[in-house]
């Protein structure tokens, strides 16, 4: 399901990527970029989006966290940055 979901947020919604990170154990953490917060809403109304939230809810996960933040600038390193 949750490679169903990025295919539809990038091919259809205005999601720009997604990074996602799992322990061991389950434990994990989901980030997605998106164009503009039009994009986020029209996503977290798309039919198919609130199915999986509904599993989600109900069978997935006993506990998560959502925060939307603002991205203003990004650095990657060693190269290409200077001090």
């Amino acid at each position: 399901m949750a490679g169903k979901m990025v295919d539809l947020a990038i091919n259809n919604h205005g999601c720009l990527g997604v990074e996602n990170v799992r322990d061991a154990e389950g434990v994990g953490i989901t980030v997605s970029y998106w164009k503009d917060e039009e994009s986020i809403k029209t996503w977290k109304a798309d039919s198919q989006h609130l199915v999986a939230q509904k599993h989600g809810m109900e069978k997935w996960y006993a506990q998560y966290e959502l925060r939307v933040a603002r991205v203003e600038r990004t650095y990657s390193g060693p190269h290409g940055r200077s001090l």
